[in-house]
């Protein structure tokens, strides 16, 4: 019965080509509008990290001025002091735990006929590597005891790989960054996660360059590129160590592996003491508020999906909506004007189930040729998308359309032949055969 009603279908649409066409434009804009926004939701708003983000955790605490609160989202500085991590990173309670931030420095190419680059560099502990998936096409992270002299070693991505030794095994070769020479002990494999959700407050660009030991911080004097907060000035002259040690001003994330609720709140309850202990010193002046957050919950907290972009993607549904329901008059026109053969069919046995469903299909048949070149239409979109945002990301290619959205493209197709073809449907099988008989 179904390839009946489809070959029905079929001989309908070539039947008026004009009309259909008309038709099938009308749901391909209306499908190539709210696709490419519904896109766009769905690629910001996926879980970067789906098998870790469980448990991971972001750490935050309220060390800002007591008089006055934290300007910024939540309510409490996103970062973290340089004398607190040293702190708490003493903590055992998590499987493992790294504090980093962004930083930019010079590469000073082996080949002298080459120019020195300025890269960005994130200085991270070594668990950073395992905790978040970081993808290695050769060799590994450094060590724990890379972490403490810190060692001269670094791991690079493959774009720096490719300009400094030619894209191949470059594991043991020697790069100079800044005033030292270090070692490459990894290199990334092609990583490119749509946001970088190591670092919540640079949520554009691509992953760093290089990827150095974090003490090294102190020896080399690396400041950061990145975000940085403070109310607090000191007195004096002080070094640039000193005013680690003492500042309060918030430049790193920290983050933590607690894989189950016990050590989540064992957790919270030692950085709970140790402010505790802080205040005696005169520092932590405002209300207890300790932040541990899961990195699924700190997305959703933080509007990884803003507020514009689920508007935009209301409205384009709401545009597909309406074009649907402006096709109903050409639907309606298009099957009045066979209500004659629709009479003697009825006339002849064929019941209201069965003229309702046949027109039905060919609705739904249009609506999926009005899917098809919709979604060539958002294609075009999405690349237009793509080149506006290139310049913020550094990615061409952010918003694609997967599995997923081609889906939902043809569940849109489906359900704008559904609004524009039910009531011409229902239209077309109530009308008394009778009616038509007599004309005849």
């Amino acid at each position: 019965m179904l390839t009946y009603n489809l070959r029905l279908a079929w001989h309908s649409v070539k039947r008026n080509p004009m009309l259909t066409a008309l038709i099938v434009t009308g749901i391909a804009l209306g499908v190539g509008v709210a696709t490419p926004a519904l896109t766009t939701i769905h690629v910001l708003g996926q879980d970067p990290i789906p098998q870790r983000s469980g448990v991971l955790h972001y750490v935050r605490m309220d060390s800002w001025d007591p008089a006055v609160p934290y300007p910024g989202r939540g309510g409490i500085p996103t970062q973290i002091t340089y004398r607190d991590m040293r702190e708490i990173m003493k903590s055992r309670i998590p499987v493992r735990q790294t504090a980093d931030f962004q930083a930019a420095l010079y590469v000073y190419p082996g080949d002298r006929r080459q120019r020195p680059s300025r890269e960005t560099v994130r200085m991270a502990f070594s668990d950073f590597f395992p905790m978040f998936d970081v993808p290695l096409r050769y060799g590994s992270g450094w060590d724990k005891a890379a972490d403490a002299k810190p060692e001269a070693v670094v791991v690079i991505n493959d774009d720096l790989n490719i300009r400094l030794f030619g894209g191949g095994n470059s594991v043991g070769r020697i790069v100079r960054i800044a005033d030292r020479d270090f070692r490459v002990v990894g290199v990334l494999a092609p990583w490119r996660p749509r946001t970088l959700f190591y670092d919540p407050t640079n949520s554009g660009g691509q992953p760093e360059s290089i990827f150095m030991p974090f003490n090294w911080i102190e020896p080399m004097e690396i400041r950061s590129n990145g975000q940085r907060d403070g109310w607090k000035s000191m007195e004096g002259n002080p070094t640039y160590v000193e005013r680690l040690h003492g500042s309060e001003t918030v430049f790193l994330q920290m983050w933590v592996d607690l894989p189950d609720p016990t050590r989540a709140r064992a957790y919270h309850e030692f950085l709970d003491a140790y402010v505790r202990e802080q205040k005696k010193f005169g520092r932590f002046q405002r209300p207890l508020d300790n932040r541990v957050t899961s990195l699924s919950s700190l997305l959703a907290e933080w509007q990884a999906v803003g507020p514009i972009f689920k508007a935009i993607a209301t409205i384009s549904v709401l545009f597909l909506i309406v074009a649907s329901l402006n096709l109903i008059g050409l639907f309606l026109g298009k099957f009045l004007a066979r209500a004659p053969v629709v009479g003697i069919r009825r006339a002849l046995g064929a019941s209201r189930a069965s003229i309702f469903l046949q027109h039905l299909i060919e609705c739904e048949l249009v609506g999926l040729i009005g899917g098809a070149l919709g979604l060539l239409i958002s294609v075009g979109v999405l690349s237009l998308l793509n080149k506006g945002s290139e310049r913020l990301t550094h990615r061409p290619d952010l918003f694609q359309l997967d599995v997923t959205m081609v889906l939902a493209a043809f569940l849109l197709s489906l359900a704008a032949g559904a609004i524009a073809g039910i009531y011409p449907a229902w239209r077309i099988c109530s009308i008394p055969p009778a009616q038509h008989l007599k004309n005849q």
